[in-house]
């Protein structure tokens, strides 16, 4: 986009005039310093720098076996170990018996998860659930999850070539139909069948946050574009009784969105609209529009054409609230630049935005009065709600 490569324009001159102050000085220092294996050594003997040295030892070998972390957590996943310990304390033999392992992988299995506190040791010989374990029980979207990420793994093999491809043509690039399609609207229902009832299954855990952050029951009618099938707008649905809704995404998926609206007990007050929002208008007549995770999908071109469709469909009393999780949230900074950013990636398009980047499309589009509002948990979803500026005569 034109505005986007002046921006970028404008910061590499000022890249090119940069000169490091003390500070930066500073950290040069500091990192000649650190990158001494005598200094290492001494540091791991002075009693006051000791607890220090070993912390970034330990950072640092995690970032090392992350990935063995992750592939204890997907057998813990498919085995149903959870599961197997929701019911109570096991032994190793107990939980070989349940899981169809020998005693000995069965205990190698269990060790490795109480290390990363996935469980819990209860008495000398037995295992049970701990938190982490029984917050994997209370939230099904992040097993659902945790089987998908084997396709990111398989793209993340060679790291280097994807950042030089730079485009995503791997596993994810071929899961998500809609991003490689020449016509998304046109895919079958088989095509999108998978990785709708994904989304739909981490879209819960969302619905909830943004339900109890904005007062939905407000609006007359509510347009939820990029919608899928349907969670969001029958978790909205239950709290505006007297609310239209409208559903709008690619026709097959609008079709399962319909129809769990449907199920839902909404036929009555709901509707589902096919259609592709990169290249057909929005329903009209909606005074509230939201965009659910949909913008970090998409890059910058795609996400100023709809902002600005958006715009044109929206009443001049209207209100756009755009939820997902955004870069630059403070705690959360490994969601939003490394796990999104690899995995948009190799997806093939979109990146996690900042709210002041968002902010900047927004009023590129034609919003104003951007605000950022309050989510109880942050890092897995914020809101940015926007106004429509006046049309120039």
């Amino acid at each position: 986009m034109a505005e986007a490569r002046g921006l970028t324009a404008i910061f590499s001159s000022l890249e090119s005039d940069w000169r490091p102050g003390w500070l930066e000085r500073a950290r040069q220092w500091r990192d000649q310093l650190l990158m001494s294996p005598a200094f290492q050594r001494w540091a791991a003997a002075f009693p006051l720098t000791r607890w220090i040295a070993a912390r970034r030892e330990q950072q640092l070998f995690d970032l090392c076996a992350g990935f063995v972390y992750t592939q204890t957590l997907l057998a813990c996943v498919r085995l149903r170990l959870f599961q197997a310990l929701a019911e109570g304390p096991l032994t190793a033999g107990m939980v070989a018996a349940r899981v169809d392992l020998s005693p000995a992988m069965a205990e190698r299995l269990l060790l490795a998860a109480t290390a990363l506190q996935l469980i819990e040791r209860r008495g000398l010989d037995r295992f049970g659930l701990g938190p982490l374990g029984a917050a994997m029980l209370g939230n099904p979207a992040v097993a659902a999850m945790v089987e998908h990420h084997s396709m990111l793994y398989a793209d993340l093999q060679d790291p280097v070539a994807l950042l030089r491809d730079g485009t995503g043509t791997g596993a994810l690039h071929d899961y998500w139909a809609y991003a490689r399609a020449d016509q998304p609207s046109q895919l079958d229902a088989d095509r999108v069948a998978e990785y709708s009832a994904l989304m739909a299954a981490s879209q819960t855990m969302v619905a909830e946050d943004v339900v109890a952050a904005w007062a939905f029951d407000r609006y007359k009618t509510i347009l939820d574009v990029g919608g899928g099938e349907g969670v969001f707008l029958a978790a909205v649905g239950a709290v505006a009784p007297c609310t239209q809704l409208v559903l709008f995404d690619l026709p097959p998926v609008a079709r399962r969105g319909g129809e769990r609206l449907r199920k839902a007990g909404f036929q009555g007050r709901s509707k589902a609209v096919g259609g592709d929002f990169c290249v057909d208008p929005l329903p009209t007549g909606a005074d509230l529009i939201t965009l659910v995770r949909v913008l970090h999908d998409h890059d910058d071109d795609l996400v100023l054409g709809l902002l600005r469709a958006v715009r044109k469909a929206m009443p001049a009393n209207g209100t756009l609230l755009i939820a997902e999780p955004m870069a630059g949230t403070s705690g959360s900074e490994r969601i939003g630049d490394t796990y999104f950013g690899f995995y948009l990636l190799a997806m093939g398009s979109g990146r996690a935005r900042t709210p002041a980047e968002l902010t900047q499309l927004l009023e590129l589009s034609g919003f104003t009065e951007v605000r950022l509002q309050p989510t109880r948990r942050p890092l897995r979803v914020r809101l940015l709600t926007a106004r429509p500026a006046p049309f120039d005569e």
